[in-house]
Order: structure tokens, then C-alpha cells, then sequence
């Protein structure tokens, strides 16, 4: 497969809404496998298709790697089509950062739990409850889908850079 450009800050697709994927063909598929190779040479947690500059309602979420996340992805990343959370409960702020706005940090409120309703690779509906982090990338995610990025949610004042030593 291959690996996309992650589209950054000042790009007026990360504003813009996402379309719906009616159909999961081929095409469609490719640009999923791109996305997670993408999202793995990058060394995230989360991927939507805007960000490799598509308009369309595709989210990559992979906490893979961690071992306390192993039961979620044990068999690799959540792929979600048309993704909408339908339910979400509690609060909590963390420092939250994006691929599409390297060196950039900052806290943002989010959701403690969330149920997420969408379609997996196979077109299969889905819902599934995440909580903690798992339920701040789907919402960070779902965000990109709607053209909110997280800047547009950071708590005035905490908008940070990391330094050369940081990140």
C-alpha cells in the first residue's frame, strides 16, 4: 500500500465536512490500508481521511501497541466507516495532541465514556462502548470527520509547543 501525506494546520480540507461512504468497494478499502500504513509510520493513535485529504467519513483508531489496550486491538486497528458517537457520559481534560498540527499540544475536554456506532471494513454495523482514551481518539477522530480540529477545543491558555526535546 501506501503512504499518504498528512495534510497539516493551514490545509482548508481540516475544515471542511466529510461526506459519507455509501458503499465499501475496493477503492474505498485501498484508501483504508493507506490509512493505517500512514498511521503507523507516524507513530499515532488516530487517523481520519481528511487528514490524508479525502473527504470522506473514514477514522483509523489503533492504541495496538500498548499493552493495556491489547484486548481492544488485538487483531489491529478499529477501522470505522460513517462513525457517530450516539451516546457519551462523564468528562475529563488531558493533553491531547494531532498528527495535522505537529508540535503542537494542549488540554481539551472530552467525553470519560462513549458508545460509537459504525461500520467496519466488511460494511458490518457496529456499536461498541470506549472509555478513557480509547473514547477521547474516537471523538478527536469523529471531530476531523465534522471540520473541528482539536485547537478549536484546547482550554484558552494551554495551547503549547513541545521542544526539540519533547517530541
Amino acid at each position: 500500500m501506501a503512504i499518504r501525506m498528512i495534510r497539516t494546520d493551514t490545509d482548508p480540507i481540516l475544515r471542511k465536512i466529510s461526506k459519507p461512504v455509501p458503499v465499501i468497494n475496493d477503492r474505498v478499502k485501498e484508501l483504508i490500508e493507506d490509512m493505517i500504513d500512514t498511521l503507523k509510520t507516524k507513530d499515532g493513535v488516530g487517523l481520519s481521511a481528511p487528514q490524508v485529504g479525502i473527504l470522506k467519513r473514514i477514522a483509523i483508531v489503533d492504541f495496538g501497541d500498548e499493552e493495556e489496550y491489547q484486548d481492544i486491538f488485538g487483531e489491529g486497528p478499529i477501522v470505522a466507516v460513517n462513525p457517530e458517537i450516539i451516546e457519551e457520559e462523564g468528562e475529563i481534560t488531558r493533553r491531547e495532541a494531532c498528527l495535522s498540527f505537529p508540535e503542537q499540544f494542549g488540554e481539551v475536554s472530552r467525553p470519560e465514556r462513549v458508545k460509537v456506532k459504525y461500520q467496519n471494513i466488511d460494511g458490518e454495523e457496529v456499536i461498541e462502548e470506549y472509555t478513557d482514551m480509547v473514547a477521547r481518539c474516537f471523538c478527536h477522530e469523529i471531530d476531523h470527520l465534522n471540520g473541528i480540529v482539536f485547537i478549536d477545543k484546547v482550554i484558552e491558555g494551554t495551547l503549547n509547543k513541545y521542544d526539540n526535546d519533547e517530541s
